[in-house]
């Protein structure tokens, strides 16, 4: 089973999943040791965010799950598609991480998905 791990600075699961370029790739048996396989870096434009193909470079890795500190719907629905299950996780370690999705053991929960627009508009209504 093939897992990707959103990490930015390829330490750490970091989230924003659609905006992220950076990748831990993961090959597990379901045992607990995985082993990383490479590490994607991919230019600014090639996000999921930022590119609409069908043949991103995720998609073609034959990934099962992807791990991730937060991602929206639309991430999460475009990764079903392709046969990839997001799990967003408040964990930090990829390497535990990994371990447990590949051993259908739960994750903790992730903190909210923020999608970062900057202040939130609140209207004011006048006497």
């Amino acid at each position: 089973m093939r897992i990707a791990v959103t990490s930015q600075n390829f330490k750490t699961i970091t989230g924003h999943a659609g905006k992220a370029r950076r990748f831990l790739i993961y090959e597990t048996d379901g045992g607990p040791d995985p082993v990383e396989l490479e590490r994607l870096d991919l230019p600014k434009d090639m996000s999921v965010h930022e590119y609409h193909g069908e043949d991103h470079p995720l998609f073609q890795l034959g990934l099962a799950a992807l791990v991730t500190q937060g991602a929206g719907q639309g991430f999460v629905q475009r990764m079903s598609r392709h046969g990839i299950t997001v799990h967003a996780t408040s964990e930090s370690d990829p390497l535990p991480a990994v371990a447990r999705v590949a051993t259908g053991v739960p994750l903790a929960a992730a903190l909210p998905h923020d999608h970062d627009h900057g202040p939130e508009l609140v209207q004011i209504q006048e006497p």
